[in-house]
């Protein structure tokens, strides 16, 4: 929608708020950043870095609207001191900008983001964020707020002051200004030292930042003590279900039902708030016909069952109550393609789609399935989910994306044809969960379907994975099935056990990331170097 001019603020209809953001402001919080970024030459956020940061930290992520428009965000995270006021670069300590390293019991807020449409300045838009951080501070007993300052006026004027250092020095005895640090040392913001190479990408501030803090005056400087653990909404237990479900000769689609229904109903007997289905799982619609159809000809009758299989799936999922991750469809796409799709069916009625990024050499010689590129965490009720289709879980980066939008769970549908295939996946989705200090639940396929290309066997042993740790099952599976039968197996598990083996486990992986040596960057989805005009 276009945007109002800055004007009608002076119409009492319209009102300015300031509130949490939301996943529903993902689109709205980019739009920002490239009305504001880009006619500057910097790059705007990618949406999975905003759904990262909301998910790893709801409380800390600020919008302020004008009526329907958002024009203003800041993001914040909590991090421990002892890395937040060292040196630092943007990189490591933000964890690539998805506020990765948001730790439940650092005892400092990190100010990682102010943005403010240029259309909406005069409002003292920046102001009311910079308060929402320290009130946010107050509210959580944390130390302080910390972060590093940008200075774009330094590489126009650095020839006058000659150093760095002069310039910043300056700026403090008022003998010049700068937009950014003059409005952070008038907010009461005091400088810790100047940090080289913080963003070599920041050419106006010639790769420099400031690093400054603000100081809690309720809570006193000797006061060491544990930060309370406050603004973690999440269910105390979630209850999940993996299908391992038999592959057998059907008459109808309505049959086919039938038998997807029956589990559901089960599962939702049993009060679990997810249930999966495995990899390729409506190839069993194929054997209705008598005979065995062709590549072409199978994508095509599959592909006649999409719109149904979405209306059963999503009346199931809204009448039994439970989240279904419904295995995965081949289907021939709008654009002609064919992509193995995953499709998540939550029990408010929205419905999401995962296509499979790696399609199998199997997949493309016998359905010339191709990969999706698409890799986005699912909001759900019980927390940030996402999905990998089988071979997809073979490739860490998948999932370390993933972890950096902030999921707790991971669900694998599968489908492998004999023991070593599977325990590909097996052992893949066990170091999956251990380098991510997540659960990871997989769901196979057994029995065969002997007229159906490339279902003739299968074999499975669907499971429900944790990370290897005090707090967890010993041996890291909260759940097992028996091979090659049709059961179902249920696991409780415990989102608050995640975040404590994230911040004080044996190990922490995630926390230990070298983000100063490597990161992961998603095509496409790039993050923009440059994170703050006035931070």
């Amino acid at each position: 929608m276009p945007l109002p001019p800055a004007n009608k603020l002076a119409d009492p209809k319209t009102h300015l708020t300031v509130r949490n953001a939301t996943l529903a402001d993902v689109d709205a919080i980019v739009a920002l950043s490239k009305r504001v970024y880009e006619p500057v030459n910097m790059e705007a956020y990618a949406p999975s870095a905003v759904v990262g940061q909301i998910n790893n930290f709801s409380q800390g992520q600020i919008v302020v609207m004008v009526g329907e428009v958002l024009v203003g965000y800041c993001a914040t995270f909590r991090i421990a001191g002892k890395y937040a006021l060292k040196p630092h670069n943007w990189v490591e300590i933000t964890g690539n900008g998805y506020a990765s390293r948001h730790d439940i019991r650092g005892d400092w807020l990190y100010g990682m983001e102010v943005c403010v449409d240029d259309d909406y300045r005069g409002y003292r838009i920046g102001q009311r964020l910079y308060d929402e951080r320290k009130k946010l501070c107050q509210s959580l007993g944390l130390k302080g707020v910390v972060f590093a300052g940008r200075m774009p006026n330094l590489a126009r004027r650095i020839k006058k002051f000659k150093t760095v250092e002069n310039y910043v020095d300056q700026v403090v005895h008022k003998k010049a200004k700068d937009p950014v640090l003059s409005f952070q040392f008038r907010n009461g913001f005091e400088m810790i030292g100047i940090l080289e190479d913080y963003l070599d990408e920041d050419k106006q501030s010639l790769g420099y930042a400031v690093h400054m803090k603000w100081e809690n005056p309720n809570v006193p400087a000797e006061d060491d003590k544990p930060a309370k653990k406050y603004g973690v909404s999440m269910p105390e237990v979630v209850r999940v279900a993996t299908v391992q479900y038999m592959q057998r000769k059907i008459s109808s689609f309505g049959e086919f039902l039938k038998y997807i229904e029956y589990f559901v109903d089960v599962v939702a007997d049993y009060k679990s708030d997810f249930v999966v289905f495995p990899e390729l799982m409506t190839l069993q619609l194929l054997s209705i016909e008598d005979q065995e159809l062709s590549p072409f000809e199978s994508i095509e009758a599959l592909t006649k069952y999409t719109p149904r299989l979405k209306e059963a799936f999503r009346n199931m999922a809204l009448h039994y109550n439970v989240n279904i991750i419904a295995g995965s469809h081949p289907t021939r796409m709008e654009n002609g393609r064919i992509e193995n799709i995953a499709y998540i069916f939550l029990r408010d009625g929205r419905m999401f789609e995962q296509p499979k990024i790696h399609p199998t050499p199997n997949e493309v010689y016998w359905w010339d399935i191709e990969g999706g590129s698409s890799l986005r965490a699912i909001d759900t009720d019980c927390g940030p989910i996402g999905v990998l289709i089988c071979y997809d879980s073979e490739f860490p980066e998948l999932a370390r994306h993933l972890a950096d939008q902030g999921i707790h769970f991971l669900f694998v549908p599968f489908c492998t044809d004999e023991r070593q295939s599977y325990l590909r996946v097996r052992y893949s989705c066990q170091a999956r969960a251990v380098e991510n200090q997540f659960y990871v639940v997989m769901s196979g396929n057994v029995g065969n379907l002997p007229n159906v290309a490339n279902m003739d066997i299968q074999y499975a042993q669907s499971c429900i994975l944790t990370p290897c740790d005090f707090g967890f099952a010993r041996d890291g599976i909260a759940a097992d099935t028996d091979p090659n039968v049709e059961t179902v197996a249920f696991a409780d598990l415990r989102p608050e056990a995640l975040l404590t083996a994230r911040n004080s486990g044996t190990v922490q992986n995630l926390k230990d990331r070298r983000h100063d040596l490597y990161r992961m960057i998603w095509k496409g989805d790039r993050v923009r170097p440059i994170k703050n005009s006035g931070q």
